[in-house]
């Protein structure tokens, strides 16, 4: 494994600037997840890393030595997309095999079968080696193509998305079998998704995009609780973040445009009125959707609720985040 950096990195397709001066490193063992919407230029960082695209300036590093002037094959990068890309005539056993083959890698015949055997294991489908891939489900397949990465030693490990075409429940089991591997293994790995809770769950660190730029780095929690903008601030956290004229509730930071209000966040018995449109009872916790002089607001109800639809209460913010009317933060309540 090694440590990854940009520097300065730009790439361009005709008038379209995919990514921006991008300056970020990849930590030795670290689990970055690249978020952001269709478009932020998550895809086209991870081929810039990999070689699959060339960059306009800037330049990539790996283990301290610039990759630049490498081809893919040289950048010792593995590679996992979207889309399966598997071998369809080829036995799960022959697709896990196929890269430990290569010219370059001189593989023994004997280390690539203890290979096989041991990331069959690790992504429990020994007992599928001899099946063809075309007899596999869709989440097995997925294992697959995680599999043919992790064969391999490599510096780093690229995923675009790997999870996005599996149904809920198979996502959410495959994220913790991947956080899991990658902490047995130690191994440096960059992910791409749009998914907030596989960046919230898996990452070491999240790098959020936007229009091609690295907006915010940080870990989860930092990016959670001290976005530096309102973009960032609504990529994190499920139900989103109320953002609200700073003017409805007295106190505010002078400079204060809007105000961000997790759920967490409101409190109830002292402040503004508001009304009770609908209560979601969700087993673990009840979410009480409100309305405040025409604004929706989601929060979340103390234990008991004793709240009902139709009913008037009183909130007030707790620890607000305050913006600008450029939609960047500023500090707090005066």
């Amino acid at each position: 494994m090694a440590e990854v950096s940009l520097s300065k990195l730009c790439k361009s397709f005709g008038r379209e600037q995919a990514v921006i001066d991008m300056d970020m490193t990849i930590a030795n063992g670290s689990f970055v997840v690249l978020l952001g919407p269709t478009g932020a230029g998550k895809t086209t960082t991870l081929r810039l890393i990999s070689g699959l695209e060339k960059a306009d300036s800037g330049s990539v590093s790996i283990d301290g030595q610039s990759v630049d002037n490498e081809t893919p094959a040289q950048r010792d990068v593995a590679m996992v997309f979207q889309q399966y890309s598997l071998y369809p005539h080829m036995s799960v056993r022959n697709n896990l095999a196929f890269p430990l083959r290569s010219p370059i890698l001189k593989t023994p015949k004997a280390e690539i079968e203890r290979k096989v055997h041991e990331v069959a294991e690790i992504l429990q489908i020994t007992a599928k080696l001899d099946n063809r891939a075309t007899e596999l489900s869709g989440g097995e397949m997925q294992r697959v193509s995680i599999g043919r990465a992790l064969v391999r030693d490599p510096a780093i490990y690229l995923m675009d998305e790997p999870l996005s075409s599996l149904d809920a429940r198979l996502r959410a089991d495959l994220r913790i079998e991947l956080k899991r591997i990658q902490s047995d293994l130690g191994s440096t790995l960059l992910y791409v998704t749009h998914d907030q809770i596989e960046a919230m769950t898996m990452a070491t660190h999240v790098g959020v995009m936007q229009d091609g730029r690295l907006i915010q780095f940080g870990t989860p929690r930092e990016i959670y609780e001290n976005p530096n903008s309102i973009y960032v601030a609504g990529r994190l956290g499920l139900p989103r973040i109320n953002i609200l004229p700073a003017d409805l509730f007295p106190g505010t930071a002078n400079k204060a445009v809007n105000l961000g209000l997790r759920p967490e966040h409101i409190s109830y018995g002292d402040g503004v009125e508001a009304s009770v449109k609908r209560v979601e009872h969700l087993g673990d916790q009840t979410r009480l959707h409100l309305d405040l002089k025409g604004h929706a607001i989601t929060a979340l109800s103390p234990p008991g609720n004793p709240y009902q639809a139709g009913s008037t209460i009183k909130i007030q913010p707790q620890n607000p985040l305050c913006f600008d009317q450029s939609g960047s933060r500023i500090s707090g309540r005066t």
